[in-house]
């Protein structure tokens, strides 16, 4: 029996407390949020969202940031938005899907947090290029186990922790292995997924824009754009982190959300 996916999947953590969604990475799921969501219980009610192509959420035939934010906005209006603005946090592709979601529905909006990415084309193509590649290459037929898998990728993909995260997409049924996330499609469409479209509109509402000092997604020739789009941006680098800012120092990133969403 073949699985239906959910338009969007999301789960909730916590049941009081201010409103906040997670958008996760290229790659990611909502889950990957769980541990900074539970961080912030009791204060923070957060939803953890599947976005299209990835987790438990439906696929699509084509990518667009415009299209996938305008999916997540019908998702929130109809459930966890259904009684005014909520807080939105994205992370890397997360984050641009959180920005085109502020600027095509500020209604839905109440302060916005872009963690470690720019309103900006992304450097990092081939990276993810040889990523996906790697994961094209495995034989799912040919796989006993999940370990199977990790050993396969170990010598394309020697950082152990890079090969975990990718594997969380692997899922095993009495049919076999399969992948959750759509990689055909997300390969096809890198290219659109490391661009940012123009768009004319702003939003007047406080964004925290966030960095991680070890990371280059946020650079200085952005800052004029982000400006141009969210006014009233503040910029925080956090210390010693990388890309992924919330799994590396999730200290430090807990404490930064709760200062900025927690603000009068």
């Amino acid at each position: 029996m073949s699985e239906t996916k959910a338009a969007i999947h999301s789960t909730e953590v916590g049941e009081a407390g201010a409103r906040v969604v997670f958008l996760h990475g290229l790659f990611g799921q909502g889950r990957n949020f769980t541990q900074i969501a539970k961080a912030l219980a009791p204060d923070f009610h957060s939803l953890l969202v599947d976005l299209p192509n990835h987790g438990r959420s439906q696929w699509t035939e084509t990518f667009s940031y415009a299209e996938t934010a305008d999916r997540v906005a019908e998702h929130l209006a109809g459930s966890f938005a259904a009684d005014g603005p909520v807080h939105v946090v994205g992370h890397s592709m997360g984050g641009k899907v959180a920005m085109l979601l502020a600027l095509r529905h500020p209604e839905l909006v109440e302060r916005l947090v872009v963690v470690d990415i720019s309103p900006a084309p992304s450097e990092g193509a081939g990276e993810f290029e040889h990523l996906l590649g790697s994961l094209a290459t495995l034989e799912l037929s040919g796989l006993a186990r999940r370990s199977d898998a990790d050993d396969a990728l170990a010598e394309a993909i020697p950082d152990e922790r890079v090969r975990g995260f990718l594997l969380q997409n692997l899922r095993s049924s009495s049919d076999g292995f399969a992948w959750q996330a759509n990689l055909g499609l997300l390969r096809d469409e890198l290219a659109a997924i490391g661009d940012f479209p123009h768009v004319d509109s702003t939003f007047d509402h406080p964004v925290l824009w966030m960095a991680g000092e070890r990371s280059g997604y946020v650079t200085a020739d952005a800052e004029q754009e982000m400006e141009r789009l969210f006014p009233r941006t503040v910029q925080v680098t956090i210390k010693g982190a990388g890309h992924w800012v919330h799994s590396e120092k999730p200290e430090a990133f807990v404490s930064a959300l709760r200062t900025f969403l927690g603000a009068g």
